[in-house]
């Protein structure tokens, strides 16, 4: 990844609005910024939660605190927990995102 173009800058988390996503079961609530053509997100998903769709956008994705369990469409499942990530180029792996206990990420696409 190169970053151009983007002079210093600090987010305030709590000043950036929240967006309500339903998944197939619970909902997303995402906190979104843009700076060029990257987009930058706290995403939080409740207990129970399973993604509507199967994503193959590239992404980086820290677990803050809960845990993620992150399938793709090949059968593999990974489980993130607090302090752990992952990272998939866009379009290498169609993955989907579920959690039993809910989980808040940081994640950067």
């Amino acid at each position: 990844m190169e970053i151009k173009d983007l002079p210093f800058g600090t987010t305030d988390w709590s000043a950036v609005e929240r967006t309500q996503h339903s998944g197939d079961t619970g909902m997303a609530f995402w906190q979104t910024q843009n700076f060029g053509p990257m987009r930058v997100r706290m995403v939080e998903y409740t207990p129970g939660y399973l993604a509507d769709h199967w994503c193959s956008k590239g992404h980086i994705l820290l677990c803050l605190e809960g845990e993620l369990d992150t399938e793709l469409d090949d059968g593999r499942v990974f489980t993130l927990k607090a302090g752990q990530s992952y990272q998939v180029a866009d379009g290498a792996e169609a993955h989907r995102s579920s959690t039993k206990v809910g989980a808040k990420l940081f994640v950067v696409d």
